[in-house]
């Protein structure tokens, strides 16, 4: 395949933005994410619940307060991301309208903290808990990647025009070849 039809079948010729969004969200890799974000999940709680209580009752007085803080702070960034998922997944299966997704999602902050790994005592936690922190983390990285990727323009086409310099560039050209075969052919 020469390299100038490769890129012609990457044009898309009405002129139409492809929504990275869209098209991920109704993707089998979405729907990976999506089961590995729940699974983590479930991994959390089952450990909190179980082996990672076990674990925190021998732990020295300062790093028992760094556990419960590094535990809540688990729980709430998977929460955010199981939110975040959920929506998307919602949103796919058409439950939510995309206005009533753009709300919620909103709503959920994917904030970026500071990582606890140079925390002090951080090492000192049971390795099953910095485990689940550090996998929160990437599956967090990943998140706010793809949230940034998903974004939508604003679906007019002056917001969209504006975004692409190259559009704007190219209906400047056409327009002015259209009016000056106008010009031409009305001689």
């Amino acid at each position: 395949m020469s390299n100038s039809s490769s890129v012609d079948n990457l044009v898309d010729l009405k002129g139409e933005t492809v929504s990275f969004g869209e098209r991920f969200q109704a993707s089998e890799q979405f729907d990976r994410v999506f089961k590995e974000g729940m699974a983590l999940v479930e991994r959390a709680a089952s450990y909190l619940d179980g082996d990672g209580r076990e674990e925190s009752k021998g732990l020295p007085g300062h790093i028992t307060v760094l556990y419960a803080t590094e535990s809540m702070r688990l729980t709430t960034r998977l929460l955010e991301l199981a939110s975040w998922l959920l929506i998307r997944r919602a949103l796919k299966a058409g439950e939510i309208t995309a206005q009533e997704a753009q709300v919620k999602i909103a709503r959920v902050k994917l904030q970026t903290l500071g990582r606890p790994a140079h925390t002090k005592g951080f090492a000192e936690l049971p390795q099953g808990l910095r485990t689940l922190i550090e996998a929160s983390f990437a599956l967090h990285d990943r998140i706010v990647q793809l949230d940034r990727a998903m974004l939508s323009p604003a679906g007019d086409e002056a917001d969209a025009a504006s975004a692409n310099p190259v559009a704007t560039q190219i209906s400047t050209l056409e327009q002015a070849f259209s009016g000056g075969l106008r010009q031409v052919a009305a001689r």
